[in-house]
């Protein structure tokens, strides 16, 4: 009876382990005596156990990272860039029976053709043409990747990091600019200034007792200070008897 029972629960053993259970962002390849046999959906899956097994595949959309590289520019600048890859498996069985590991197959190559596609660009457009470059890596990447099911849905450039040497050129240049401008944007102002001060003295001269409503304003204002100077006021009038008389 003992030994009945003890058959009993290892066939139960047996028929549970043949009970696989897919998720709904997963694909099932399955492989029978070695050879893929087909390709399993979501759901509650049978398999012969022993003889089939189950790989899980996930189809969502996975990000993996793109080291920082050491990369030459067209001009000669040694800069650091690194990247974040999109990709999506289309087609589970490609994505096992292609390659032993999509992803690392993937972040691999998409490192190689970082590398040589930023190679190919001057540094100043390297900073400009981010959505250029990005664009030539993911075709590259996705072209290779098309064998081993993989689409490529974006590929994005993170970080460009410059020689500390440049980055102090770059800082002092920008200065400089800064500078510049403020130096305008000064010599503007008081060229609108002074050309105001011009229209009001025009304004005043042409204006009967003009000066000497202005004189009576700057004196009410230098009454209010403290002052140890003593103010003698000619009056307009005077002063230019007097020059008449000089001449």
């Amino acid at each position: 009876m003992g030994v009945f029972l003890t058959i009993i629960v290892l066939v139960a053993i047996f028929l549970l382990s043949g009970i696989k259970v897919i998720n709904q962002y997963e694909r099932g390849i399955t492989l029978t005596l070695g050879r893929y046999s087909s390709t399993k959906d979501p759901g509650l899956r049978l398999v012969v156990p022993v003889f089939q097994r189950i790989i899980k595949v996930d189809v969502r959309t996975t990000p993996i990272d793109v080291p920082k590289q050491e990369v030459i520019t067209r001009d000669n600048v040694t800069v650091g860039v690194d990247a974040i890859v999109y990709f999506k498996v289309i087609d589970s069985s490609k994505a096992v029976l292609e390659t032993t590991n999509y992803v690392y197959a993937t972040s691999q190559f998409a490192q190689a053709a970082l590398r040589d596609v930023t190679g190919n660009f001057e540094l100043d457009d390297l900073l400009s043409k981010r959505e250029e470059i990005s664009q030539q890596i993911k075709e590259i990447v996705d072209a290779q990747t098309d064998k081993w099911g993989i689409d490529v849905e974006n590929v994005k450039l993170q970080n460009i990091e410059l020689p500390a040497d440049m980055k102090r050129a770059m800082a002092k240049q920008a200065e400089a600019e800064r500078e510049r401008r403020a130096a305008i944007i000064n010599a503007e102002g008081e060229k609108a200034a002074a050309a105001a001060v011009a229209e009001a003295a025009k304004l005043l001269a042409s204006t009967a007792g003009g000066i000497n409503i202005r004189t009576l304003q700057t004196l009410e204002k230098i009454s209010t200070e403290p002052s140890q100077k003593t103010i003698v006021v000619v009056p307009s009038d005077l002063t230019g008897a007097i020059t008449k008389g000089i001449r």
